[in-house]
């Protein structure tokens, strides 16, 4: 198997580990995610080497298949690298744009790719990481699957075409999933629809399991659980979700990228990164503080044209 992998060296000359690789094994596109001290967190140089190269592989008659996973057995992707967005958005920066916009044409590019696409979800699988691999045409889950899209408690709200995974799962199970930020562990991520495949983790090359009927999980404690929520990323998300059911994923990841420059103007998504990320003293101090005061007119903005500032795809 041969790399492409450009080997960088810092200053001192010390050997710098790619933050991704990009393999070719046989007629398979192999994507490893490489950042494993942070959960193989993704960031914008990670996503400029990813999309390029899937362009590639996909007009490549060389190349039949393409597996995407996550170094070091702990996650796939545990989210986007949202601390340094929040950073960039708070001084101007256009990584707050840049992060967005590129992600998002990443998570088009995967939906609309037209070889067989399968990700190893094995380990924490979160945000962005959700949006590497449910897009695709297979997920395989295993024992040590976490899977949450927790945006809400960081006042944002589950993006990466989550407007079009979630309303498409079973019931309401999308709905409470994106509100509450529930994580589904192991066979239940199987179980939910946004795994296509489990498998236990010491043989994932034997792709050949059932699909089990899902049980819905308890509504108890939800309640509680809203309450720690943005109010405005729980009013923007149950909207996002309604929508998105019946728009395609490229219409729904041009509405998320207009609501992810809406939470980059507002401050609730700077004080969630705060509270859970920077601080972590886990109490944000959301603003508007309840249900009640997030008027429909604030949401509606939110979902409002950019003009020519929209993404296009």
């Amino acid at each position: 198997s041969h790399r492409n992998t450009v080997r960088s060296f810092t200053s001192n000359n010390t050997y710098k580990e790619p933050e991704v690789l990009l393999d070719k094994v046989g007629r398979a596109g192999v994507i490893t995610m490489n950042r494993p001290k942070v959960l193989n967190a993704l960031n914008l140089t990670m996503i400029r080497q990813i999309l390029p190269q899937l362009k590639k592989w996909e007009n490549d008659a060389e190349t039949d298949i393409v597996i995407i996973k996550g170094a070091g057995g702990k996650a796939f992707c545990a989210g986007g690298d949202i601390r340094a967005v929040t950073e960039a958005g708070k001084v101007g920066d256009s990584l707050a744009q840049d992060f967005f916009r590129e992600e998002y044409t990443l998570n088009n590019t995967i939906g609309s790719f037209k070889k067989p696409y399968i990700a190893f979800i094995g380990g924490i699988t979160m945000g962005g990481g959700v949006g590497l691999s449910v897009h695709g045409r297979f997920r395989v889950a295993t024992e040590k699957t976490l899977f949450a899209m927790p945006e809400t408690a960081i006042g944002l709200f589950p993006d990466v075409g989550g407007g079009y995974f979630l309303p498409r799962l079973q019931g309401k199970l999308g709905l409470f999933l994106a509100l509450t930020g529930f994580r589904l562990k192991g066979r239940d991520v199987q179980r939910a629809g946004v795994a296509t495949h489990f498998v236990d983790s010491v043989k994932i090359p034997d792709l050949e399991n059932e699909l089990v009927d899902f049980k819905s999980p308890s509504d108890a404690e939800v309640t509680k659980v809203l309450s720690k929520m943005s109010p405005t990323s729980l009013k923007i998300t149950y909207r996002q979700l309604q929508a998105g059911a019946t728009l395609s994923l490229q219409e729904v990841l041009v509405m998320e990228y207009r609501l992810s420059q809406a939470c980059m103007r507002g401050c609730d998504f700077y004080e969630g990164v705060r509270a859970v990320l920077v601080d972590k003293d886990q109490s944000p101090k959301w603003n508007p503080s309840t249900l009640e005061e997030v008027s429909e007119q604030s949401v509606d903005e939110c979902f409002s044209s950019l003009g020519e500032k929209d993404l296009t795809l």
